[in-house]
């Protein structure tokens, strides 16, 4: 039985979701099916087949027109249990719509429709709103490592491969490589498109061919019922070819993934050993107040290790939607792309809010370069050393350096000794080893048109 508890998922246990369930929550579902049944009737309508008062009366009842939900005054807790006898609440939300209007409006509720006509259109009208939030929330965050970029551009910082120091880079290049995961993440989500369901018990239209009176009719009833549902045309029926919903579950994974990189290395920049980054408004211990926990980032760690399994879900029931409408399958997809949906826009709603409040502490992050006493250069003085003095003689002056001998020192010896024209300070300077850095952080900048594109004598 339904829980009668008002909010039965509150996110207690699921703190990257909690508050971000209005766009996903039952009653927006709810409405949207709602939605769905009324713009089928204004479809109608539209194309002069049900009269003007059947479509006045149905559109009042359900106050489409004044700004008040569509399914205010019905129970969804009741819709849900007489839902289990039909395996979908669309057969008794009808009975419960046909009972609210005027007789000789009622057989237009629902008419030539299936129930996965109606909540097909329902998921992709919830799915669309949450999408352009994700996106939204998104770009903001894009916005706002841009603006990191901008600031710390000049501050180097040591890139790490493999958990090792390795070279030279700077912070507004790691940046940059966020905001390209974000930027491609977010150019995916508006590309998505949200097709309206109409297509009858079998996928032939037949109950529409039936009710318009002609193939022509039929297929303008459905261009105008994704029209009132604020939907796309439809391509043909969809019914068992679920590629709408995996691939708004495929866009929505890799935009969590996207975000969770970006979380991940905020999580381990911010370590107490490394405090190269810290949230502006971090979690703190309640019994260990040196800790400053990055708990923007740790919720979005938790959503981008959920998120893929929810993803291969959709396209495990998609597989394995049978015949010409699925049994079970198509079920299973409702909870999951749900939760896949709560998890972006929690996920994305704290991106934007850590990177809007991300710290960069540049002389931690200079001081790291320090760490391995210089040998962050080692590639640099193989590729120029090498080919000047043997590369047997600079891989013994970097295995002495790595023994502890100082690097700076070793360089100096080596140039004199080979009356080389280097310097070794030049020769020793990260900012010298950023390689295209600058220029990769610019490109990133005129794409998002904060910079003028580089002139060809400037390449």
């Amino acid at each position: 039985m339904p829980s009668d508890v008002p909010g039965f998922d509150l996110g207690l246990l699921s703190p990257v979701t909690a508050g971000h369930d209005d766009l996903v929550s039952d009653r927006l579902f709810l409405d949207a099916l709602v939605s769905a049944e009324v713009a089928l009737v204004e479809a109608y309508g539209t194309i002069g087949l049900a009269p003007a008062e059947a479509v006045a009366a149905i559109r009042e009842e359900f106050r489409a027109d004044r700004g008040i939900r569509p399914s205010s005054g019905i129970d969804a807790a009741a819709l849900a249990t007489d839902a289990v006898a039909g395996g979908n609440p669309v057969i008794p939300l009808v009975g419960v719509m046909k009972a609210r209007v005027p007789a000789d409006a009622r057989e237009w509720v629902h008419r030539g429709a299936t129930s996965q006509d109606i909540w097909d259109s329902a998921i992709m009208i919830v799915a669309k709103r949450a999408v352009e939030q994700v996106s939204r929330s998104v770009r903001n965050a894009q916005e706002w490592l841009l603006q990191l970029a901008e600031r710390h551009r000049d501050d180097v910082v040591v890139a790490r491969t493999l958990t090792q120091h390795a070279v030279p880079t700077t912070f507004a290049l790691r940046a940059v490589n966020w905001q390209r995961g974000l930027r491609r993440a977010a150019a995916r989500l508006d590309a998505l498109e949200f097709p309206a369901q109409l297509s009858g018990a079998g996928g032939t239209l037949a109950s529409f061919v039936e009710v318009a009176g002609s193939p022509a009719q039929a297929e303008q009833l459905v261009a105008s019922f994704a029209e009132h549902a604020g939907l796309d045309a439809p391509d043909g029926p969809w019914h068992v070819l679920r590629h709408p919903v995996t691939e708004i579950g495929d866009v929505l994974v890799q935009a969590v993934d996207a975000l969770g990189k970006l979380a991940a290395d905020v999580a381990t920049l911010s370590r107490t050993e490394i405090g190269e980054v810290a949230e502006g408004i971090a979690g703190g211990s309640s019994a260990m107040p040196q800790k400053q926990n990055p708990a923007e980032a740790v919720l979005i760690r938790s959503a981008a290790l959920r998120a893929p399994q929810l993803g291969a879900t959709l396209h495990l029931a998609s597989a394995l939607a049978v015949d010409e409408r699925p049994d079970g399958a198509w079920h299973a997809e409702w909870p999951t792309l749900r939760e896949l949906l709560r998890l972006a826009l929690g996920a994305a709603w704290h991106a934007a809010s850590l990177t809007a409040h991300l710290r960069v502490d540049a002389v931690a992050a200079a001081a790291h370069l320090d760490d391995t006493g210089g040998l962050v250069l080692a590639e640099r003085l193989s590729l120029v050393l090498g080919p000047r003095v043997g590369r047997e003689e600079v891989a013994e002056l970097v295995a002495r350096a790595g023994a502890g001998e100082d690097l700076a020192d070793l360089v100096r010896g080596l140039i004199v000794r080979h009356d080389l024209d280097l310097d070794a300070g030049t020769l020793l300077d990260p900012a010298g080893y950023t390689g295209l850095a600058d220029a990769l952080v610019d490109r990133a900048l005129h794409a998002d048109r904060r910079i003028a594109a580089p002139r060809e004598e400037d390449a």
